[in-house]
């Protein structure tokens, strides 16, 4: 199953953003947010490594909640977020 998680964007780079999901920092793609870039500090939801939208704080929280609540599927998407490339 591969789902949206919020991540904090922590540092910018070229077409790119370096993210912080729970501890797990990647490198991820910001080309779709091209018309409202995200900034450090901004949260995004990512999937499969892209930048899929830019997200408020409590939406950010609502959704890290509700995707806890789906038990191992969550635990397992972020076991897959830190296995794949990082920055």
């Amino acid at each position: 199953m591969c789902l949206a998680i919020p991540a904090k964007v922590v540092e910018l780079l070229p077409d790119r953003a370096v993210v912080d999901v729970v501890g797990v920092r990647r490198s991820i793609d910001t080309g779709l947010l091209v018309d409202d870039p995200p900034r450090v500090g901004d949260w995004v939801l990512v999937h499969v490594g892209f930048a899929m939208a830019k997200i408020d704080q409590q939406e950010a929280d609502l959704t890290l909640e509700a995707v806890k609540q789906m038990g191992q599927a969550y635990y397992d998407e972020i076991e897959a977020f830190d296995s794949t490339s990082i920055i």
